[in-house]
């Protein structure tokens, strides 16, 4: 069976029209665990990489880096959605003014950096509670807060018509679907996306993704490789077992965070303390 009780990470170029939720439970169902996580959604007009950890894994998940990810995004001028996407029905259609390669670069410049972006309504920000795409779901509009976001880079590719391709690398919580509109905007007319896919998260490529449909347990990988942005300190025997039960350590660090590993397995996060110790963030077993 390919699909053997085993826990690591997955790399998954997810196909278009599926939820990343679809993605973990098919990933439940194949290693009979509830224990399946992903990070950094994607919806599900948009494709690429999709990181899924399984089994004892899923504890590694808010230790992984995704401080950055790279798209490559379609965004057509003139209609926009309900959306910003394919899914959403077309709400507004206004005129494309005439424009220049020189004037949408200028334009593409002006938002580099840091800025401030208001959610969608159609994302999984949660609001009192509630998940802001079920409120949309009924038809309401919740006021949001805007959050701060930066870009490091966005490049126009190719333009043809009324379509612009890009590429860009955004901080985590940026939504390209609102970026697409926003530079829209700026063009002075409206637009949604056609096509958006995930690149990278972090320093983690496309390339080494596997097609969801194709991914088994031969797959997985070991997240002790996902943490290597802390000091990874290889253990004895004997210290395991104090690591095993969140003993506190004294030692000769200064990072503020390391990851414990017996014989190329994770074991823990510590993370140093006003004490100077280091003391148990969690464990990975």
């Amino acid at each position: 069976n390919p699909f053997m009780r085993s826990s690591g990470i997955l790399l998954i170029d997810k196909p278009s029209g599926v939820s990343s939720r679809y993605v973990d439970n098919r990933f439940q169902k194949a290693f009979h665990t509830r224990h399946v996580g992903h990070l950094g959604t994607l919806v599900p007009f948009a494709t690429g990489l999709l990181l899924v950890a399984v089994g004892s894994a899923t504890k590694c998940l808010p230790y992984l880096q995704d401080e950055s990810k790279t798209y490559l995004a379609s965004l057509l001028l003139g209609n926009a959605t309900s959306t910003g996407d394919p899914e959403g029905e077309v709400i507004q259609t206004l005129p494309v003014p005439p424009t220049t390669d020189a004037k949408i670069l200028e334009i593409f410049k002006s938002f580099l950096g840091d800025s401030f972006q208001i959610p969608p309504m159609t994302s999984a920000i949660k609001v009192k509670g509630e998940a802001l795409y079920k409120a949309a779901r009924r038809g309401e509009e919740i006021e949001r807060n805007p959050r701060p976001i930066h870009i490091d880079s966005l490049r126009m590719l190719v333009r043809l018509g009324r379509k612009i391709d890009f590429t860009c690398t955004v901080s985590k919580g940026t939504y390209i679907r609102v970026l697409g509109e926003d530079i829209a905007k700026k063009l002075g007319t409206v637009g949604h996306l056609t096509s958006l896919r995930r690149l990278a998260i972090g320093s983690v490529d496309l390339e080494k993704a596997i097609p969801l449909e194709e991914a088994s347990s031969k797959d997985l990988l070991n997240p002790l490789d996902f943490l290597r942005h802390y000091p990874v300190i290889e253990v004895s025997l004997d210290q395991e077992k104090k690591i095993r039960n969140g003993v506190s350590l004294s030692l000769e660090e200064n990072s503020p965070r390391v990851v414990f590993a017996l014989e190329n397995e994770a074991l823990a996060i510590y993370e140093r303390r006003e004490d100077g110790l280091y003391h148990c963030l969690r464990g990975l077993f």
